[in-house]
């Protein structure tokens, strides 16, 4: 028998699917990908109607926000569960903003032991630094650099202001790697928090009125110029509006090199249900918006606007949600175990085809953090990175599982047309239904190519 593996169902890629196809496996990595009658294997699966997609890479996932909250025991368990076979975590860490070699080399010894699934790693920079250290991160094997426009913390999570970040963005771009960029303007939003704090509302509304579209559409024509005058991939991590998408598209247009993510819960949940039901629940910034801006996403994606989809995953802890006061609640909501059927359930209500799933939360993803050499796709001489999923009707519980360090989700209740049943990564089953099989230290630090390994191979 030649191969290791096989599984046989609808197999999902990002131009096309595959009815009754399958895909077989050998010495961990994708050896062949086919249509009818599956060859021999040690072990063979032969699935119906089951999806067989590439192994999902969270773009944006935030692990050590809260000091001896998750950590990557927790968030790495999470993504074996949901289908996510590599997460790229975020530099704002409590306690240790990742701004060195020194800090990357920490985090990589911290998640390495820890890991369930396959990790890449964000950069960013102290402002009192400034971009000094960019070069040595690089080196260290950072996939991508973060900032941000808007001050959350700042020591955590600090705002870069247009001249640093202009210097960053020059620093970034002889490196070939992306800066991805937190897209709010800080003076607009700390001008409208004082406005909605002096009208007295300090409900659900709250949130919303404090930040609303100009403040995100502001701080992306900012990160967009700054990509176009330094020549640097500019990035927005997150945009909750439709009209962001037009913008990223316009540069695009122009001969730059600007993308823009999309998070999931931009793309499921929205203000006048889902945030006056939650509260501080549903607190994210930027925020989640009605009901009629989440469809105008949905069609972005149809379109072809939107580069990635990811979680933007942090769970804190309920206390830090539950204020009745929505401002002083913790921004930020978990999804590693649910972003796949989400947007698979998101797609099928609104006939867009499962290509999408495949391109924006593998392909995409990999060809942005310069992981593409062994990560997103089914292809021959990969990784074999698998999820699988049934048709099988589930309500989400995040507490049900157990794959959770919290027992909230925004997404309770949901009910899921299509539920993970398995995930493989490098070809070993690592999740069975809600059953997490990777114990830790399984996954892997993964790191972009060297520049001049793909100048050599494009040469």
């Amino acid at each position: 028998m030649d191969f290791d593996l096989v599984l046989q169902g609808t197999v999902v890629l990002p131009d096309r699917i595959l009815e009754q196809g399958y895909v077989a496996v050998r010495d961990g990595e994708i050896a062949e990908v086919g249509l009818g009658a599956p060859p021999a294997a040690r072990e063979r699966h032969l699935l119906g109607k089951a999806l067989i997609l590439p192994g999902a890479i969270d773009a944006q996932v935030h692990s050590l926000s809260q000091k001896d909250q998750e950590d990557f025991i927790w968030s790495t368990r999470s993504a074996a569960a949901g289908g996510v076979t590599v997460i790229v975590d975020m530099p704002y860490d409590e306690g240790d903003l990742v701004c060195s070699a020194a800090a990357v080399k920490r985090k990589i010894d911290h998640a390495g032991p820890q890991a369930r699934v396959d990790f890449a790693l964000y950069g960013t920079i102290d402002p009192e630094e400034g971009p000094a250290r960019i070069r040595e991160m690089v080196e260290a094997g950072v996939a991508a650099f973060k900032f941000s426009t808007f001050g959350t913390d700042p020591k955590r999570f600090p705002r870069i202001p247009p001249a640093l970040l202009d210097a960053c963005f020059a620093a970034i771009a002889p490196t070939g790697l992306t800066a991805g960029v937190h897209n709010e303007d800080d003076e607009a939003v700390r001008s409208y928090i004082e406005q909605v704090k002096a009208s007295g509302i300090s409900d659900w509304r709250a949130h919303g009125l404090s930040r609303p579209p100009i403040t995100e559409l502001l701080a992306m024509h900012t990160i967009f110029e700054t990509g176009a005058a330094t020549h640097c991939p500019a990035h927005v991590v997150h945009c909750s509006l439709g009209r962001g998408y037009d913008i990223a598209r316009s540069y695009r247009r122009d001969g730059f090199a600007a993308t823009v993510e999309c998070c999931i819960h931009y793309l499921t949940l929205d203000e006048e249900n889902d945030v006056k039901r939650l509260g501080g629940k549903a607190k994210i910034n930027p925020p989640v918006r009605p009901r009629a801006e989440v469809e105008r996403l949905w069609r972005k994606v149809a379109e072809g606007d939107v580069w990635l989809v990811s979680t933007d995953h942090v769970s804190w802890s309920e206390n830090r949600k539950t204020n009745p006061d929505m401002l002083a609640n913790a921004s930020g909501v978990p999804g590693l175990e649910v972003m796949v059927p989400l947007f698979v359930k998101g797609a099928i209500e609104r006939g867009i085809p499962l290509t999408w799933a495949a391109r924006l939360m593998a392909e995409n993803p990999a060809k942005h953090f310069r992981l593409d050499h062994i990560k997103g796709a089914l292809t021959p001489g990969k990784d074999a990175d698998i999820v699988v999923l049934e048709p099988r009707d589930s309500v989400y519980d995040a507490a049900a599982s157990g794959n959770n360090v919290v027992g909230w989700s925004p997404y309770n209740g949901i009910r899921l047309p299509w539920t993970v049943s398995a995930t493989y990564l490098r070809g070993e089953k690592i999740a069975e239904g809600a059953k997490v099989l990777a114990e830790p230290g399984t996954g892997r630090f993964v790191r972009p190519l060297p520049r001049q390994v793909i100048a050599e191979a494009e040469a």
